[in-house]
C-alpha cells in the first residue's frame, strides 16, 4: 500500500489516447449547394442593382424635368459699374448656338462617335465592355484613371453632375444615362451632347466652336479635317484646341481620322487628304480677342459668383440658368489694366525654372468698399486659385494696423511722439533689425514708420498694451487667431496670416476718415422678370477717429515720399506701407523672402499687392525687395486712374495742431578735473528733471577724430575716467534722457589737459656689484576699449616702469583681448611689465540680426535664414536724421 501511495505521488495516471476522428470528405452535393446559393446571391445583387439604377434614374429624370433642366437655360447677364454688359454666366457665356439634329453633317457626328463612343448606336446608355476595361485599368493603376464613359454618360455628367471621379458619382451617372436612353432617341442624345460640350476659347457647343476656330456658321461647310479637329478638342480643350496648340491639335486630329477610318466612316483617300492639312490660327483672331477680354474679367467674375450665392441664397446652377441680371462694381478699365500688367513678365521676378513667381492684387473704392478690379494670379484660369483671398504672412504692413493706428487712436500718441529704438527683449520675445539706422535710441513715430524699423513698433505696442492692438486689428476686418495675441503681431507674425482683400479693406479705413466698409462686388440682382432679388445696403462703421486716419495717412505718405515705398510714387498723392516676411525654410540659411507686400491708397482708391510663390522652397524664394509690389501698384493705379483728378488727402477740422517742439534741455554744470594723486579725471554735472534720468559720458583725446562712449546708462551725476595718460588732452560731454524732457539733452564740451611726467634719471650701477642677468624688455600689453571694430593695445616698456595703456579706435589690431564698448586699461606690472587687458562688453563679438521687415512667430527671437530687408530710399543716399520726419510733419500741421 505504501508503494502504491508513493507511485501515485510520483507518477501521473496514464490518460487514454484520444480516438482519431475520420475527416469528412467534400462531396459534390455540398459543391452544388454552394454554387446554387452563390449564383442566387449574385442574381439577387444584379437584379437589385439594376432596379436601383432604373428607379434612381427615373427619380432623377423626373426631378430634372420638373426643374426644366433639359431646356437650354437663359443666361444670366453681368453688368459693370456703369451698366455695360461684360459677361454671361456659366456654360452659356455668350457663345453658344443651338443646332438641331438635321443641322449636323453625317461625318461630324461620326467623328465624335468614333472618338468618344464607337458602340454608341448599339448600347443602352452604358457600355459594359468599356466599363470592364476601365475597371481593369483602374485596378492596375490603383486609382480612378479610366472613364469608360459613353456619350450618354458624358451628357449626364455635363448636365447634372460634377467631374469628380468617385464610385458614387459614377453610379448616379449610370442611372441617369440609362434613363436618358429610355426617354430620348440616339439622335436627340447626340444633339444634346454636341450642343453642350465645351470646346475651349469660350466656345460651348459644336456650332460656336466651328465659328471660333474656322469662321464657319454653317456646319455643312466644314471639311473632314475640320470636323476631325473639332472632335479632337473635348478630351482636353485647353490642350488640343488649334489656336493654342496647333501641333498638338494636328496630332490629335490624326488619331481621330484613324479611328474614323477603322470604323469605315471615311475612305483611305479621305483620311490621307485630311491628315497633313495645316491650320491657320488667323481665322479665329476676332474671337480670340473677345476671349482675351473675357479672360481679363475671370478672377472678378469667379469671386462675384461666390458672393452672389451668399447674398441671394441661390445656387451656382440657378445663377447660371436663371436669366438674372447682376449689377456689379467692376471698373472694366481698371480690370483690363491690371490684367495687362499681370501678363507683363517684366513686372515680376524671373524664376529659376518653369514655376512662375505669383502675385495677387485687388483695388477697392474706400469711399464705400466696392471692389473695382481683381486679379487672383498670373495666368489665372476659370475657377482657379484666387490668391486675393489666400492668407499669407503680411510682414510690416501690419504695423499701421496693430500698433501705430491704435496708438494714435488712444489720443496719447502723435506722429511727432518720441519712441525708443533700442535693442532689447520683451519677456521672451527679442525682436531685431537689419540694415542701416537701427537702434538709434530716441526716434519720432513718423521716422519709425517711414524706415519700417522693428523695435519702435514692438516697443510702442508693448506701451499701449496688446489688447489695444489686437482689438483694433479686429475692428479693421483682420481675421485673428487667438495665438495672434502676441507682440510679434505688429511684425506680421500671425498664425494663419491675412489676405490681400483683408488688407485692402483694412487700409480703406485709414483713407476715408476712419470708416470701415465690408468689401463687395454686387450692388443689385434682378430676376428674369425684373424683380429685385437682392439690393445692397451699405452701412459703414466708425472704427477710428478722423484725426487718427489723417495722422496715419500723413505718416504713410512719408513712406512713399522718402521711405521704403518710394517705388509706389505716381502723379498723385499716395500713402502706403511695404512689407516682407522671412522665408523660414528649414535647413536653408540663404537669402530670399517668402512674401513681398505693398498696401496703399490714393485719394480715390485703395489697392493691395502681394508677391511670392505658391510653395516656397530654397529654389523658389523672392530675391528682390518690397519695392517690386510697390512698383506694380504704381503701374496699375497710375494707368487705371489716368484722366481723373489727382485730388488730395483732406485734413479734418478737428485735427489737433502739433505744439512747437520743445527745445532740448541741456545738461549744465559739467566740470572735469585731473587728480595727480589718483591719476584720474573726475567729472561732475547737474541733474536733469525726471527720476528715470540716465546719462551717457563721451570722451575724445587730442589724437582721436571722434568721440566715443566712455560710460553708459549712469544714474549718478558724477564719474571718473581712469584711462588717461600724462601729456594728453581730453574733451568730454554728457547726454541725458528722461521722460520729463523732449528728446535727448546734451552738455557743453569740457576739455582737460594732463601735464607730462618729469623724466627720472637712474643712478649708475657699480660694476663690482653683481647683477641679475638682463631680462628682455617685454613691456606690458594692455588692451583697451575699441570703437567700431578695433582692438586697442600698447606695449609697456622700461621694465614695467610705465603702464601699457591706450584706447583702441576704429580698426586697431591688438594682441590680447578684444575691446568693444568700454574696457579697462592694461597696466604694466613687475619688472616684465606684462599687461592685463580686460575686454569690454560682448568681447567685440559680431551680432547677426533679423531683417527690418519682421514676420517671426510669437515668442521667437531667431529665424531660419535671412530675409531681405526693406530697401532704403535710393541707392547710396543717406537717410535723413531722426528729426526729419518730425520737422516735415510740423510743416504740414503748421498750415
Amino acid at each position: 500500500m505504501a508503494n502504491q501511495d508513493k507511485l501515485s505521488r510520483t507518477q501521473s495516471p496514464r490518460k487514454p489516447k484520444p480516438t482519431m476522428r475520420k475527416k469528412k470528405s467534400w462531396t459534390w452535393k455540398k459543391t452544388w449547394w454552394l454554387f446554387f446559393f452563390t449564383t442566387a446571391f449574385a442574381i439577387f445583387c444584379a437584379v437589385g442593382g439594376y432596379l436601383f439604377i432604373m428607379l434612381n434614374g427615373e427619380r432623377l429624370m423626373k426631378e430634372y424635368k420638373e426643374a426644366d433642366m433639359f431646356k437650354m437655360a437663359e443666361a444670366s447677364i453681368v453688368l459693370d459699374r456703369n451698366g455695360k454688359q461684360i459677361a454671361k454666366l456659366g456654360q452659356q457665356v455668350s457663345n453658344r448656338d443651338i443646332i438641331e439634329y438635321k443641322d449636323i453633317p453625317e461625318h461630324l457626328g461620326q467623328a465624335f462617335i468614333a472618338t468618344e463612343d464607337k458602340r454608341f448606336m448599339n448600347h443602352q446608355g452604358v457600355d459594359l465592355w468599356s466599363i470592364g476595361r476601365a475597371m481593369v485599368k483602374d485596378i492596375m493603376a490603383g486609382s480612378l484613371v479610366e472613364g469608360g464613359s459613353t456619350i450618354t454618360q458624358q451628357l449626364a455628367k455635363n448636365m447634372f453632375l460634377t467631374s469628380d471621379k468617385t464610385f458614387f458619382r459614377k453610379a448616379t451617372e449610370v442611372s441617369i444615362a440609362v434613363s436618358l436612353e429610355n426617354h430620348y432617341t440616339k439622335e436627340e442624345i447626340l444633339t444634346m451632347y454636341l450642343n453642350r460640350i465645351y470646346f475651349g476659347k469660350g466656345a460651348y457647343g459644336v456650332k460656336a466652336a466651328a465659328k471660333t476656330y474656322f469662321g464657319k456658321a454653317n456646319l455643312n461647310d466644314l471639311e473632314i479635317w475640320e470636323m476631325a479637329t473639332l472632335a479632337a478638342i473635348p478630351k482636353a480643350p485647353s490642350h488640343y484646341n488649334p489656336i493654342s496648340n496647333p501641333e498638338k491639335s494636328k496630332q490629335r486630329r490624326q488619331v481621330v481620322l484613324k479611328l474614323m477610318r477603322e470604323e469605315n466612316y471615311i475612305t483611305e483617300e479621305q483620311m490621307k487628304a485630311a491628315w497633313d492639312v495645316e491650320y491657320d490660327p488667323s481665322v479665329g483672331k476676332q474671337h480670340q480677342e473677345k476671349s482675351k477680354t473675357n479672360s481679363a474679367y475671370q478672377s472678378y467674375l469667379d469671386y462675384m459668383v461666390q458672393e452672389a450665392e451668399t447674398v441671394t441664397g441661390l445656387t451656382e446652377d440657378q445663377l447660371y440658368r436663371g436669366g438674372y441680371t447682376i449689377y456689379t462694381t467692376m471698373d472694366t478699365h481698371a480690370q483690363q489694366v491690371m490684367y495687362d500688367e499681370f501678363n507683363d513678365d517684366s513686372n515680376f521676378e524671373k524664376s529659376k525654372d518653369e514655376i512662375k513667381s505669383q502675385a495677387a492684387m485687388v483695388i477697392t473704392d474706400h469711399s464705400n468698399g466696392a471692389i473695382m478690379a481683381m486679379m487672383g494670379g498670373r495666368d489665372y484660369e476659370k475657377k482657379g486659385r484666387n490668391r486675393v483671398t489666400d492668407k499669407r504672412q503680411p510682414g510690416s504692413t501690419m504695423k499701421p494696423i496693430a500698433t501705430y493706428g491704435p496708438a494714435v487712436d488712444t489720443g496719447d500718441w502723435y506722429p511727432w511722439s518720441t519712441l525708443r529704438d533700442d535693442k532689447q527683449c520683451f519677456g521672451d520675445y527679442c525682436p531685431t533689425d537689419l540694415g542701416r539706422n537701427k537702434y538709434v535710441g530716441a526716434i519720432d513715430m513718423t521716422t519709425a514708420v517711414k524706415r519700417s524699423t522693428n523695435l519702435p513698433s514692438v516697443w510702442l505696442l508693448n506701451e499701449i498694451g496688446m489688447k489695444q492692438g489686437y482689438e483694433f486689428a479686429q475692428k479693421l476686418g483682420i481675421d485673428m487667431h487667438k495665438d495672434d495675441y502676441s507682440l510679434a503681431l505688429t511684425l506680421g507674425g500671425m498664425t494663419h496670416g491675412t489676405s490681400p482683400l483683408e488688407m485692402s479693406r483694412a487700409y480703406n479705413a485709414f483713407a476715408n476718415g476712419g470708416k470701415y466698409y465690408d468689401a463687395y462686388t454686387i450692388k443689385l440682382v434682378k430676376d428674369s422678370k425684373g424683380k429685385d432679388v437682392y439690393k445692397l445696403k451699405v452701412q459703414p462703421e466708425q472704427v477710428m477717429s478722423e484725426q487718427t486716419s489723417y495722422y496715419m495717412t500723413q505718416m504713410m505718405q512719408e513712406v512713399v515720399n522718402s521711405g521704403t515705398g518710394t517705388a509706389a510714387q505716381m502723379d498723385r498723392p499716395v500713402a502706403g506701407k511695404t512689407g516682407s516676411s522671412q522665408h523660414g525654410i528649414p535647413g536653408y540659411n540663404g537669402p530670399g523672402a517668402r512674401d513681398f507686400w505693398f498696401v496703399g491708397y490714393t485719394p480715390q482708391w485703395t489697392a493691395s499687392v502681394w508677391m511670392g510663390y505658391d510653395r516656397t522652397d530654397r529654389d523658389h524664394v523672392l530675391r528682390g525687395s518690397s519695392s517690386q509690389p510697390a512698383k506694380l501698384f504704381s503701374e496699375v493705379m497710375s494707368k487705371a486712374l489716368k484722366g481723373t483728378d489727382s485730388g488730395s488727402f483732406q485734413r479734418p477740422d478737428n485735427v489737433k495742431r502739433p505744439e512747437p517742439p520743445k527745445q532740448p534741455t541741456t545738461v549744465s554744470g559739467l566740470t572735469a578735473a585731473y587728480s595727480e594723486n589718483t591719476k584720474t579725471v573726475s567729472l561732475n554735472w547737474n541733474a536733469v528733471p525726471g527720476d528715470d534720468a540716465t546719462y551717457q559720458l563721451y570722451r575724445k583725446s587730442a589724437k582721436e577724430q571722434q568721440f566715443v562712449k566712455l560710460l553708459g546708462d549712469l544714474k549718478s551725476t558724477n564719474a571718473e575716467d581712469i584711462g588717461v595718460f600724462p601729456g594728453e588732452s581730453y574733451t568730454y560731454y554728457v547726454v541725458a534722457t528722461s521722460s520729463k524732457i523732449e528728446g535727448e539733452a546734451k552738455s557743453s564740451e569740457v576739455p582737460v589737459s594732463i601735464a607730462a611726467e618729469e623724466e627720472i634719471t637712474e643712478p649708475p650701477v657699480d660694476p663690482t656689484t653683481p647683477t641679475d642677468p638682463e631680462q628682455p624688455d617685454t613691456g606690458g600689453e594692455g588692451n583697451e576699449s575699441g570703437t567700431g571694430e578695433g582692438n586697442g593695445n600698447n606695449n609697456g616698456s622700461n621694465n614695467g616702469s610705465n603702464s601699457g595703456n591706450n584706447n583702441g579706435q576704429n580698426n586697431g589690431n591688438g594682441n590680447n583681448g578684444n575691446g568693444n564698448n568700454t574696457g579697462n586699461n592694461g597696466n604694466g606690472q613687475d619688472n616684465n611689465g606684462s599687461g592685463n587687458g580686460n575686454g569690454g562688453p560682448n568681447d567685440g563679438s559680431t551680432e547677426v540680426t533679423d531683417p527690418i521687415e519682421g514676420g517671426g512667430t510669437p515668442g521667437s527671437n531667431s529665424s531660419n535664414g535671412e530675409v531681405i530687408p526693406e530697401q532704403p530710399p535710393a541707392e547710396g543716399s543717406q537717410l535723413p536724421p531722426a528729426t526729419t520726419g518730425m520737422n516735415r510733419m510740423n510743416e504740414r500741421y503748421a498750415a
